[in-house]
């Protein structure tokens, strides 16, 4: 038996394919491509991810019989939101999860959700969908996982807890909340646009015919309900236990630690979301490894690393973002990036930009702390930049706690164990 994990992620897909015991089977990645950006709206055409999701998955599965393959999850990028007709064909593009227009929606969203809501701030994709005014046509709104679960199924208007919590969803009574539906309905935007959620992990129903026609699957492989890619990266680590934490170091950072009970502070972007029995508390920052490739080559940067000196700190007070707009650990839709002065030397301003990150990391968790969150005593890393020996000594000498090497570095291997669980519990 093999189980499929999907990460879509914002630069490309993967995927691999572990056995019964974890092991994996196969592994494959495509690019894809950049974003749209225009001042603080951030976009992508959704059929680039289908286009990717078929390329890495017949990539994959060339690699082995698929027709041991027995079930598939796939992780999205949480708060990236698109509409959809009945059919699963987008209206528009999709609205990413750093997108920052929805200022006005946000400060709508304020006065009617309670404070404990993931749906507060201009990142979330509650405000998103009040920013698009779905017309007769719309009939899902959907994360960037659901829509691929929609074109794996055909079945349309399919979610998880975790992605759904930026849509307004309430993880604790499991349910749409009333002050939720009542917004909508006061904007005009029918409720029935939600989707049905179910918990990480559940079997959600078959592939379609021609899904296993494409891709020479069993017509009975089960799709089971995904997570959002940070969920699954931390899933991957083998991180389990309260005050164990997870830092994902991708396209953006990702802090998360496990907490025995759930914290909300949508004024700093703090979120819990259900991980089993306890509780993942801690949100994203927009900065992160994206910055570094405005700035860098993945070759440059490689070239660079031996030459930095993580016993000698620049003493550069850097905040590294693309663009103004943070969500945490400050949540501030106008926070200006900060990478003054411009050192001559590229090595050295490569240095202060990872400092600058480790700075964040390091509040993230002190945060947390502050709201009643363990502060970590270990921290896991997943992501690229888990493997860039120089920034995990900044890092360590920042947070002044154990660092420990992740179980597995790939969200896909996160989603790769929820579809093994889904498979396992619906037999």
């Amino acid at each position: 038996m093999l189980f499929v994990g999907i990460d879509l992620g914002t630069s490309g897909c993967r995927a691999l394919a572990i056995n019964n015991d974890g092991r994996v089977h196969a592994e494959a990645r495509t690019t894809l491509p950049s974003p749209t950006k225009s001042g603080a709206a951030i976009e992508q055409n959704a059929a680039f991810w289908w286009e990717a999701v078929c390329q890495t998955l017949e990539q994959l599965l060339s690699q082995l019989d698929s027709r041991k393959v027995k079930s598939l999850a796939i992780d999205g990028t949480s708060g990236t939101l698109l509409l959809s007709d009945s059919q699963g064909r987008p209206l528009g593009p999709a609205l990413m999860y750093n997108d920052a227009r929805s200022t006005d929606e946000a400060e709508i969203i304020s006065h009617a959700a309670p404070k404990e809501s993931a749906a507060h701030g201009t990142s979330s994709a509650l405000a998103k969908l009040i920013h698009l005014k779905p017309g007769p046509e719309a009939r899902h709104a959907l994360h960037q996982a659901d829509w691929v679960v929609g074109k794996l199924t055909d079945q349309w208007g399919i979610s998880d807890t975790n992605n759904c919590l930026k849509l307004g969803f309430d993880a604790i009574d499991d349910c749409w909340p009333s002050w939720l539906t009542h917004l909508l309905k006061a904007q005009d935007i029918s409720p029935k646009l939600l989707p049905k959620v179910h918990s990480p992990g559940t079997a959600i129903g078959k592939i379609s015919k021609q899904i296993a026609e494409q891709f020479g699957l069993n017509e009975d492989t089960q799709v089971v309900a995904g997570t959002t890619d940070s969920t699954a990266a931390f899933i991957a680590t083998g991180a389990s236990k309260e005050g164990e934490a997870v830092t994902s170091l991708g396209s953006t950072l990702v802090m998360k630690v496990i907490s025995s009970a759930p914290i909300f502070s949508p004024e700093h972007g703090v979120y819990a979301q259900p991980l089993g029995d306890k509780w993942l508390v801690g949100g994203g920052s927009n900065s992160g490894g994206a910055v570094l490739l405005h700035h860098f080559t993945k070759q440059q940067m490689a070239n660079m690393t031996p030459q930095l000196q993580p016993e000698h700190p620049t003493g550069l007070d850097y905040y590294p973002l693309l663009q103004a707009g943070e969500r945490f650990p400050v949540c501030d839709a106008n926070l200006s990036p900060r990478m003054t002065p411009r050192p001559t030397d590229d090595i050295q301003y490569f240095q202060a930009m990872l400092e600058g990150m480790a700075e964040i990391e390091l509040k993230s968790y002190r945060l947390l702390e502050s709201l009643g969150a363990p502060y970590p005593h270990t921290v896991r890393s997943a992501g690229g930049g888990s493997q860039n020996s120089a920034w995990t000594k900044i890092r360590r000498q920042k947070l002044n706690t154990r660092l420990e090497a992740a179980q597995h570095q790939e969200a896909a291997y996160g989603s790769a164990l929820l579809a093994r669980k889904g498979y396992l519990a619906a037999r």
